[in-house]
């Protein structure tokens, strides 16, 4: 039989100081933990991606080509065939979506794995669209209907992306942004 694992107890609302050999390199050296206002443009604004969609950038992790944010397709609408060399991971927020190349509808809270080696087209038929949240590893590869590469993004094309809108708006680059 099984035994049944159980929360341990928390008995004091106190920071508790943890021994680690070395907590010290991590001081020195970890980015340290954050949190990112995703609800607000306090730490992000919303990014064009596109006529009827924008991102709201949270993270970049150049060290593994990774980066998180929010995509916003603002009514019905579709992003184009795209080829994953990495994982992804995302969480519908609002409204729903559906890859053309499944049989699925994910609603809020429903998650959506995706994996390297295969190619979506993503299509909201939502009144209201649809938002996303998401972790992104490695290339992501768009084409056309002909199947032309058009364009690949990474987390460098991410940062680029924020950046330059950043400044062609007069808006300060985060560096919480940057892990």
């Amino acid at each position: 039989m099984a035994t049944q694992m159980k929360a341990p107890p928390s008995t004091k609302k106190a920071i508790v100081e943890v021994p680690f050999n070395y907590s010290s390199l991590v001081k020195r050296h970890s980015p340290g933990g954050r949190y990112v206002d995703a609800q607000t443009d306090a730490d992000s604004p919303w990014v064009p991606f596109g006529e009827t969609a924008a991102i709201k950038h949270l993270a970049f992790d150049v060290r593994r080509n990774l980066f998180s944010n929010i995509l916003w397709v603002k009514g019905p609408g579709t992003i184009g065939t795209h080829f994953h060399r990495g994982t992804i991971s995302m969480v519908v927020l609002e409204g729903s979506v559906r890859y053309l190349e499944y049989d699925w509808v994910a609603t809020p809270g429903g998650l959506i794995l995706e994996v390297p080696g295969e190619a979506h087209t993503l299509v909201t038929e939502h009144p209201d669209g649809v938002k996303l949240f998401g972790w992104m590893e490695g290339p992501i590869e768009f084409y056309d209907e002909n199947a032309v590469l058009i364009e690949t993004t990474d987390v460098w094309w991410m940062m680029n992306h924020y950046e330059t809108y950043c400044k062609e708006q007069g808006i300060p680059i985060n560096p919480k942004l940057y892990l």
